[in-house]
């Protein structure tokens, strides 16, 4: 009986072995599609909400982008990642809310890169209203309406006014009754243009006219958030628009005249271990850029090379630590080695949001 008991504790044994499992590694990025045009509508993505749940439910991480970790131990399973510009509740103006939700699956000892492709979530409605109408209803005032919810559209508003895709009514409101001007279907990513103009004498009653531009227009260009400003060195002719992510830069090792852009980390990397420094910089011939301001381990970052001149006098961190954190792009020559990682050398221009 004795061997036999030992031999069914020893499956036991094994049976509790088989159920460890090894975790695998889940990291996400952006693409390059959110580096949309900049407007003040649109935030800088290390303030963009993260949310990554496993398949249970549970949440590993809520909080900004650019907070978030370098990456997570994860046990093997599906976990859904959803990235948001803004929270988006209800019909408003200046509220272009960019996301994506992805859901991957992590296999055992694997490591997978989620990457999030953000587009224009909500729909939009602008209206133009001709001066004839606010002749003919000088006390009529129109409403952007979607289930319950009215939004206020004022004669002057120039702003688009953000709704969820589905059906949005304009509505008048004129002698204390609501008129339905128009109802229209609107998808994700659709901004309707819609002109107003009522030809009439002035008493209130004049024919209104609603002309609804047919083609849509969607908001999936790719364009730089933060990136409309003069502050930097050169133009270069709007090339630095295409500039390519750190977490790119390995794959373009060798090329010249290459824009890059990212956050900048730290410096002082010839004296940094596997982590880059961030206070008390004492050089300024180099600083780190890493994809998020948080991430600091030395092998995820390109060391940027600040030759003497207008790039470094604007960039060191010896002078302007106020900069960690910053996101900037910069034009170089990228090397396989710099300070024991990927580098841009010569860097010639730069540009800050």
């Amino acid at each position: 009986m004795l061997p036999l008991l030992a031999g069914l504790t020893a499956c036991d044994d094994f049976s509790a072995l088989k159920g460890l499992r090894e975790q695998g590694e889940l990291r996400w990025v952006l693409d390059k599609s959110i580096r949309t045009k900049a407007t003040e509508e649109i935030p800088d993505t290390n303030e963009f909400l993260l949310t990554i749940r496993s398949g249970d439910g549970s949440i590993l991480y809520e909080g900004n982008y650019g907070d978030s970790p370098q990456y997570l131990k994860v046990d093997p399973g599906s976990y859904t990642i959803t990235v948001l510009s803004i929270p988006f509740s209800a019909p408003a103006f200046a509220r272009p809310q960019y996301g994506d939700e992805q859901v991957v699956v992590v296999q055992a000892g694997q490591k997978i890169t989620a990457h999030l492709n953000c587009t224009l979530r909500n729909a939009g409605i602008r209206l133009k209203i001709a001066p004839d109408f606010l002749t003919s209803y000088p006390d009529g005032v129109l409403f952007v309406k979607q289930s319950s919810v009215k939004l206020k559209y004022t004669y002057t508003e120039k702003r688009i006014a953000y709704v969820f895709p589905g059906e949005v009514s304009v509505i008048l409101y004129n002698n204390a009754q609501d008129q339905t001007l128009f109802t229209r279907e609107l998808e994700a990513r659709e901004v309707l243009t819609v002109s107003i103009s009522a030809p009439g004498d002035g008493s209130g009653s004049g024919q209104v006219k609603v002309a609804v531009d047919t083609s849509k227009t969607w908001s999936n260009e790719q364009y730089v958030i933060g990136g409309d400003n003069d502050s930097g060195s050169g133009n270069d002719g709007g090339q630095w628009k295409n500039a390519i992510a750190v977490g790119e830069a390995a794959q373009h090792a060798g090329e010249t005249g290459v824009w890059l852009y990212g956050y900048i980390v730290g410096g002082d990397l010839s004296s940094a271990g596997k982590s880059v420094k961030t206070d008390g910089i004492t050089k300024n011939t180099h600083i780190a850029l890493a994809d998020r301001s948080t991430i600091t381990t030395k092998e995820d970052c390109v060391a940027v090379e600040l030759p003497k001149g207008s790039t470094r006098d604007a960039l060191n961190l010896v002078d302007h630590p106020e900069l960690r954190g910053q996101r900037v792009y910069v034009k170089g020559n990228l090397v396989e080695s710099y300070f024991g990682t990927i580098g841009l050398k010569g860097t010639s221009e730069y540009k800050l949001p």
